[in-house]
């Protein structure tokens, strides 16, 4: 059995499995320390639990969940002082994979991005909820890193992406501009979409250490 998303990729039912997690953890719908039961989740999923043992696998390779002997598997715990870090990443391959974008986007990458910037058009005025607006947030940057036709770039910024999307659902309650901090894609697709690397590269930069500052200010 296979799975198909949009763009005609076929996904394995590990592949799947591992997308469904992943989201899960990243969003805090299982909450930093939780134990991960891997029965609750195949049932949960409607896969068998090989699917779900391969995921975690992948999972706990990318920090997001953590194995104890004799104890059992759980989510990471959300640790703010690892924020430095992965900005650390983040700020010097962030403006890196948007210039790559934006000399590397196809047509396909290109109308993928528009539609994404139609959303964020929307999102402040209609008041959408935290976890909507963090949900685009992910979207936008998943796409960004496809449109770089690098794997391995791609790769390590989804990773980096998903840590500290985990810290800043963490605080969300605490953010005062969410929305506003979202929409700041739109300028950086606008680069992107425009074949513009250098302005998208510095759009990108400034997101970073912006999403940083926020977090910082809400702790």
């Amino acid at each position: 059995m296979m799975a198909t998303v949009p763009g005609g990729e076929e996904l394995s039912l590990a592949e799947r499995a591992y997308r469904a997690i992943r989201d899960r953890l990243v969003m805090l719908e299982i909450r930093p320390g939780a134990p991960i039961n891997e029965e609750q989740l195949a049932q949960s999923l409607g896969v068998g639990r090989t699917p779900v043992r391969e995921a975690l696998k992948r999972l706990q390779y990318e920090r997001m969940i953590t194995t104890y002997p004799r104890r059992g598997t759980f989510a990471t715990d959300v640790n703010i002082t690892d924020l430095a870090h992965i900005s650390e990443v983040r700020q010097e391959l962030e403006p890196l994979a948007a210039a790559q974008a934006a000399r590397r986007a196809t047509a396909t990458d290109r109308a993928a991005l528009t539609a994404l910037h139609q959303e964020l058009d929307g999102a402040g005025a209609s008041g959408q909820h935290p976890a909507e607006l963090m949900h685009l947030d992910l979207q936008v940057h998943r796409a960004i890193y496809a449109a770089t036709h690098n794997p391995y770039l791609e790769d390590t910024l989804v990773r980096h992406d998903n840590l500290a999307t985990r810290i800043w659902c963490l605080f969300v309650d605490r953010l005062s501009d969410m929305a506003g901090h979202v929409e700041e894609h739109g300028p950086l697709i606008e680069a992107i979409v425009a074949g513009d690397p250098d302005r998208a590269a510095r759009l990108a930069r400034s997101h970073v250490e912006g999403f940083e500052r926020a977090v910082r200010a809400a702790i």
